[in-house]
């Protein structure tokens, strides 16, 4: 398939209306399963690290809570990788994005692979370095939002066109496909093989996914006609670059995108959306990205168990993806996130109280937590690509997703320090199930997206 673009670039006649060309339904095909791929590879690796923590620290010799700190120092490293890659997306493009996000995936992969686990603090500094930048791997979600959004609004596909949310919500189910993938690996390999064979099975399909994207993912239009925008403001022809825009029905603004996220139409839900995914990582790290650990250490369950149901748990979550999906197509986004993260506190509290004492209960109640808990992310990562233009959208999604490092890390370091005196249930609960909760409740701030929302239906 070719990936030549067929946008007229050209200077337009004064008063002259253009539209952006249409993605066909193979190429729109060929995106979506892509997309879906590269998240669930990039889930893989990142979810690899919660999944064979418990081994890990055997391997390496950490404490309970030496290893619970490490994750937390990673987190660290992965918010400064994530936060610097938005605006460099902005400028190399959707397609070329991608596949530095994934090529990271391989790359960490590969390097975790490798690390002696027998040189004390050294070990346990050369991993948290690798680690973070597996910030890489976990940016590509923004990036997915960022490209599919506009694909979706051009395609010919009408079915996704008028029904994007539902859509892209199996793209983002790659998360909890990505999990299952990791426990269902890690439960047939790592008695036999070992934790560093898994981030090699890690590797291998990132790098082949890499390749697929070279050969057959076409950029999407908007960015396009944003990336000559960028050269004409450069070159010194801004009344070029305005004429051009206002053609295509778009916004053209020569700041910086990092600064444009905080101008005062876009300030609100910068600011909403950074509070509300720091604080609903609290519950991420804890219930999704720690979830063996939660299970063995806050309600006796074996390791192998825990792995058997982590791989239930998590296929119930993928279809959280496709029901949230759905349903904000229906009722709207922001009210889709607001009720099902609530729903989630609730959930995982009944989930670590002693009411869930069988092997049945944990996984029907964990199970609603993860669905209404990750489920959302379907509807958030949609509606945040919604919020800002062309321009700065990446920047914008990347920017906020990065937020999930800080929660990270402050829900980590509380997880820790609570754990350490009360016990991983009682951390569990006051930290990942308030914290789910409270963020469910903050997004009731969120404003509608009226100007990029103005942009992506341009002449209309």
């Amino acid at each position: 398939m070719s990936t030549r673009s067929t946008l007229d670039l050209t200077a337009p006649a004064a008063n002259e209306k253009r539209r952006f060309p249409a993605f066909s339904m193979g190429a729109t095909r060929i995106a979506t399963i892509l997309a879906l791929l590269a998240w669930t590879v990039a889930v893989f690796d990142y979810g690899l690290f919660g999944t064979l923590l418990p081994a890990m620290q055997e391997s390496f010799g950490w404490s309970e809570s030496e290893a619970y700190a490490i994750n937390t120092w990673i987190a660290v490293g992965t918010a400064i990788v994530a936060f610097g890659l938005g605006p460099v997306i902005d400028r190399l493009g959707r397609r070329k994005g991608m596949m530095t996000t994934i090529g990271g995936t391989a790359v960490v992969s590969t390097l975790t692979a490798a690390l002696p686990a027998g040189l004390g603090a050294v070990s346990s500094v050369l991993l948290t370095v690798v680690r973070s930048f597996g910030g890489l791997g976990f940016s590509e979600q923004a990036v997915n939002a960022t490209y599919m959004n506009e694909v979706y609004q051009v395609t010919e596909d009408e079915k996704k066109r008028k029904r994007p949310g539902f859509h892209y919500s199996f793209i983002q189910g790659g998360w909890p496909l990505g999990f299952l993938l990791a426990s269902a690996l890690a439960l047939a390999f790592l008695p036999s093989l070992g934790w560093r064979s898994l981030y090699v099975m890690a590797a291998v399909p990132a790098a082949i996914i890499v390749w697929l994207i070279a050969r057959k993912l076409k950029e999407t239009p908007q960015f396009e006609l944003h990336h000559k925008l960028t050269e004409l403001e450069k070159g010194g022809q801004s009344d070029q670059a305005h004429a051009l825009a206002a053609a295509y029905g778009v916004e053209h603004s020569s700041a910086a995108p990092l600064k444009r996220i905080w101008e005062p139409h876009l300030r609100r839900n910068t600011i909403v959306f950074s509070l509300a995914w720091i604080i609903n990582f609290f519950g991420i790290a804890i219930f999704s990205v720690l979830g063996s650990s939660v299970l063995k250490n806050a309600k006796g369950v074996e390791l192998s168990d825990a792995f058997w149901m982590l791989i239930v748990i998590n296929l119930l979550a993928y279809f959280g993806y496709v029901f949230h999906g759905w349903l904000g197509d229906k009722i709207g986004r922001k009210k889709t996130i607001i009720i099902g993260w609530i729903i989630s506190g609730l959930s995982f509290a009944v989930m670590l109280s002693p009411i869930a004492s069988s092997p049945f209960l944990i996984i029907v109640t964990y199970g609603a937590g993860l669905f209404f808990l990750v489920g959302p992310y379907a509807a958030i990562q949609y509606f945040m690509a919604e919020c800002y233009p062309v321009s700065c959208r990446a920047t914008g999604t990347t920017f906020i997703g990065a937020m999930s490092q800080p929660g990270t890390i402050i829900g980590g370091a509380l997880f820790t320090a609570l754990a350490a005196g009360a016990g991983t249930g009682t951390a569990a609960l006051w930290v990942g199930a308030l914290g789910t909760l409270l963020s469910g409740i903050l997004m009731i701030a969120a404003k509608p997206p009226v100007e990029a929302l103005l942009e992506d239906h341009p002449h209309e």
